[in-house]
């Protein structure tokens, strides 16, 4: 399908190359320009590399298994120095809930503790989505959130 503006366009151009010195703006045009494209478009799309030729593990990617119980726990993340009092808490709140691997909370408000930007891995997050592990998060510091302006919050599964 094509806009009114563009077959006046196609219309007008065609005029041009004919020879006309200014195309009309009554000028219509005629069916066997209507049916060819225009040469920006004819030119055929690029396709995707084929696959056939490659094993399936290149194709997709199997997803890793679950740590087995005989795997050693992760150690304790040590709490970094410079927090503040807001952000120590909310520090200490998601490392005693979900144990993350990594952990980075940070004051976004200009120090009045009302704005936090918090990234967090951690195995609690295996196989949720995105939106669930916020909710998780957002449960875990729920009664903290409520006097917060607001939290930016970014969640991942550890590698």
């Amino acid at each position: 399908m094509i806009c009114r503006a563009c077959l006046r366009a196609r219309a007008g151009a065609a005029a041009l190359r004919s020879g006309a010195s200014r195309p009309s703006s009554t000028m219509r045009p005629t069916p066997a320009a209507l049916a060819r494209p225009p040469s920006s478009i004819a030119a055929p799309l690029p396709r995707a590399l084929p696959t056939s030729h490659l094993p399936r593990a290149a194709i997709m990617s199997p997803r890793p298994f679950s740590a087995s119980a005989t795997a050693p726990a992760p150690a304790p993340l040590e709490k970094p120095a410079g927090l503040t009092k807001g952000e120590s808490q909310v520090w200490d709140r998601v490392v005693a809930e979900l144990a993350p691997v990594e952990l980075q909370v940070q004051d976004v408000s200009g120090g009045c503790g009302s704005m936090y930007a918090i990234d967090v891995s951690s195995e609690h997050f295996r196989g949720l989505n995105m939106l669930k592990q916020q909710r998780l998060v957002n449960s875990v510091l729920a009664d903290m959130v409520k006097q917060w302006h607001g939290v930016q919050l970014r969640t991942r599964v550890p590698e």
